[in-house]
């Protein structure tokens, strides 16, 4: 399966997985910028994707960043539509009590191809009966 991907800026580095067997494409920051606490701000990759047909790509937050320095992402995971041909842009939040710096070529998110799987909606008076019911929110104890 083959992942088109276009530059848009002449900084943009091509996502690549760090690991063999990794789930996530690394993705990097094409600009600096600064995260106060508790601010959040849309970081710029510099590169757009084509996507192939019944897939979607996943936008994730980095584990190291989070206990590291309390930096995720918002809206996560994002999903890139497979017909979405713009920049992608990763949303970036900090939670933590210090400025965070992000700079160029700083692997800021990970991106995670994934199938899609298409559903014929189908609107009903009923739904059928299940063991778990309606029970929601900690239903299954603690």
């Amino acid at each position: 399966m083959k992942l088109r991907i276009r530059k848009t800026h002449s900084d943009a580095k091509t996502p690549e997985y760090a690991h063999p067997g990794d789930a996530g494409l690394d993705l990097f920051s094409i600009e600096d910028a600064e995260l106060a606490p508790g601010s959040s701000r849309l970081i710029h990759t510099g590169i757009a994707i084509e996507l192939p047909e019944g897939t979607e790509a996943q936008i994730r937050p980095r584990s190291g960043l989070a206990l590291k320095h309390q930096v995720t992402l918002l809206n996560t995971p994002g999903t890139i539509d497979e017909g979405y041909r713009g920049e992608i842009g990763v949303i970036m939040i900090n939670h933590g009590k210090e400025p965070f710096f992000v700079h160029k070529g700083m692997k800021i998110a990970q991106m995670v191809i994934q199938r899609v799987c298409r559903v014929d909606v189908e609107e009903v008076e009923e739904l059928s009966d299940s063991r778990r019911g309606t029970g929601g929110f900690g239903s299954s104890g603690v």
